[in-house]
């Protein structure tokens, strides 16, 4: 079951006009909640929005990826606490795929938006622009904004035969 999920599993960048239904929401919630973290410290944290205003201005967080999220019912944004852990950026990786394989679970579509490391304009960073729009903490970094939905497009999986198995070695690099 698991193995069919990464292989089906594509980023949808267009949703329908369809709710997510309260029960998803907390199937998602729990999913990102269970994911591993180094050493158990569990530094991530979520924001839930449904607000199709809230959608909207997070989807101008920075100049190119992040449109398609005004038309999600849902958008999750993935912080964490770097002074919980040094590594706050592997365990809110994790907690964000956790999030896209229990969306694809639900028969949901759901695309990655990178914020850390990007910028909204030339003078505010896309993380300064989700802190004060979310009222989020300084002390938390945002990760990533997970956008999902009713998928209002189907992408065929990728092939076997077109991964790229040249990228894997057995024993010692180059082998």
């Amino acid at each position: 079951m698991f193995l069919s999920l990464v292989q089906k599993r594509r980023s949808i960048r267009r949703y329908l006009e369809r709710p997510v239904e309260k029960e998803k929401i907390e199937l998602l919630v729990e999913a990102a909640l269970r994911s591993p973290s180094s050493r158990g410290f569990n530094p991530w944290e979520f924001i839930v929005v449904t607000d199709r205003d809230l959608l909207e201005k997070l989807s101008k967080a920075k100049t190119h990826g992040a449109s398609f999220l005004k038309n999600a019912p849902l958008g999750i944004v993935v912080c964490a606490d770097p002074e919980k852990c040094d590594v706050w950026v592997e365990d809110a990786s994790i907690a964000s795929i956790f999030l896209h394989l229990a969306a694809e679970s639900l028969e949901l579509g759901s695309c990655w938006i990178q914020i850390r490391m990007r910028m909204h304009d030339q003078t505010k960073t896309a993380q300064e622009y989700v802190q004060e729009l979310l009222n989020i903490p300084e002390n938390l970094n945002v990760e990533a904004m997970i956008a999902i939905g009713y998928p209002a497009e189907s992408k065929p999986p990728h092939r076997k035969e077109n991964l790229p198995y040249e990228k894997v070695y057995y024993n010692e690099y180059g082998r």
